[in-house]
């Protein structure tokens, strides 16, 4: 007899952005701290873990024997100082609510993403980073204070100070520490919607990180788009976009007499998968001659979709890679070997005339304390593939060979390949990240099915539904 809790539960193929892997899961709604507390504690569900918008790419949020908890209803705005820019809200609030909000206040983001549609609990698990990472850093640093459920259903406020072991076991963590219920975060003051940014075409990748280093001082923000199937002298060409926040004095008068307004922007929809043959290297060598081409040295004042989210404007553009997904691949290499390990990497690309035309090098500044999290003091680089099965399995495997040698590492929300012993040689904390998991979470409520296929979770430290069942009898006598 199906219990009323499980009841509440429903059956669901999700995935990541990437629409790979796909999973067949146990979905449930959470509209209030008393349902997570009842989801976690419930004898029905060996495990669980937090989902917000579903914006990571692998089988982060996946989880193949409890349930996936639905965190974007959690979604309320508690406080705010106008003051200062302290905002506290609750975890399924979206970039996008925060910026629909606050930007019309003189607020925004501390750093973001490539896309707004992302929580603010799903922020803080991958501990998220932007165009400004070499000044500002990592999301982490802007959190001041998180409200987080644990596997024994108690609920604790976790800082800097209280607890600095979970605090930053949970930045990074990718929701295996906890159930994020709130959140305390700086915003940003800001004069304008705007910003001022400067195109650079580079010739091949050592102009691209000459151009990185010698404006980094200079410049706020900074990214550039990557030709990934350039060989020869034009390997690692690019298009490299400066900015900086655009001061009311900088906009033209039509823009100055509104600055904070939010503009208006028109989407369109992928409605459909494509087939799996319209992106090949053919169609993605031609856009990428074009868009090179097309994109000279200039200098103009956008709006700030158009500068963090201009996929955004797209909806469903995941749909472009066809039925069998796509997965992405973000690599980061330490100052000192990036020019050979991006060179390395770069030519087992080209070669496999695999990648996609969405390739972007970005440069990473001082890192996080977070445990689990991606960034340190270098250059990454990120791109998506095409899902090919094994061909794509196969490349992966040499470009994680070229990172190791290298003493890079994978960003684990985006990461779908990666193996257990690949990802223990790229973060060093890991075994103190387990630790602290063990102490917060000894029976292994908060699994994932990345969780498991990393190591991170060891399949004898899962609870199973009957351990689960006594678990909670022993906590209620």
């Amino acid at each position: 007899m199906m219990s009323a809790d499980s009841s509440r539960s429903t059956s669901e193929l999700l995935s990541g952005w990437g629409n790979y892997p796909r999973e067949r899961c146990r979905t449930r709604t959470i509209e209030s701290w008393h349902d997570a507390e009842n989801a976690v504690q419930s004898s029905a569900i060996p495990n669980v873990i937090p989902r917000g918008l579903g914006r990571s790419y692998g089988d982060s949020t996946l989880t193949p024997n409890g349930a996936v908890l639905c965190m974007k209803h959690l979604n309320r705005f508690l406080a705010f100082d106008p003051e200062t820019g302290l905002l506290e809200c609750e975890a399924g609030v979206s970039f996008a609510e925060i910026i629909q909000t606050f930007l019309p206040q003189g607020w925004f983001l501390p750093t973001t993403p490539g896309t707004k549609f992302v929580t603010l609990g799903g922020a803080i698990a991958a501990d998220v980073h932007g165009k400004n990472h070499h000044v500002d850093g990592s999301f982490g640093n802007f959190v001041v204070q998180m409200t987080l459920l644990l596997a024994d259903g108690s609920i604790v406020d976790c800082t800097r100070d209280s607890d600095p072991e979970l605090f930053w076991a949970t930045i990074g963590g990718m929701g295996l520490t906890g159930i994020i219920l709130s959140a305390q975060i700086r915003l940003t003051r800001v004069e304008s919607a705007y910003y001022d940014v400067t195109y650079r075409r580079t010739r091949n990748l050592e102009s691209t990180l000459e151009m990185f280093t010698a404006t980094h001082q200079s410049y706020r923000y900074s990214v550039s788009w990557i030709d990934c199937l350039a060989t020869g002298a034009s390997l690692g060409r690019g298009v490299v976009m400066l900015g900086n926040d655009a001061p009311v004095a900088a906009l033209p008068p039509k823009l100055a007499a509104a600055p904070l307004s939010l503009p208006r922007r028109r989407t369109k929809t992928i409605p459909f998968d494509f087939p799996s043959f319209a992106l090949n290297p053919w169609s993605i060598k031609a856009f990428n001659t074009l868009y090179y081409a097309k994109n000279r040295d200039r200098r103009e004042v956008v709006d700030f979709n158009s500068f963090f989210y201009p996929l955004d404007g797209v909806n469903h553009w995941n749909r472009i890679y066809g039925k069998r997904g796509f997965v992405q691949y973000q690599a980061l290499f330490p100052t000192e070997t990036a020019r050979v390990g991006l060179h390395q990497l770069l030519e087992q690309i080209a070669s496999s005339r695999q990648a996609s035309f969405l390739a972007v090098i970005k440069g990473s500044g001082p890192a996080t304390q977070g445990m689990l999290s991606y960034l340190f003091p270098g250059i990454t680089l990120a791109l998506d593939f095409p899902n090919r099965g094994k061909a794509t399995r196969d490349l992966f495997e040499r470009l994680d060979e070229i990172v190791l040698q290298h003493s890079g590492r994978l960003y684990l929300a985006k990461d779908a390949l990666t193996s257990a012993s690949t990802f223990a040689r790229m973060y060093p904390r890991l075994s103190e990240f387990q630790q602290v998991k063990r102490r917060v979470d000894p029976n292994g409520r908060f699994v994932s099915s990345q969780a498991l296929r990393l190591g991170i979770v060891a399949e004898q430290d899962q609870v199973t539904a009957e351990s689960a069942s006594e678990a909670v009898s022993a906590s209620t006598r």
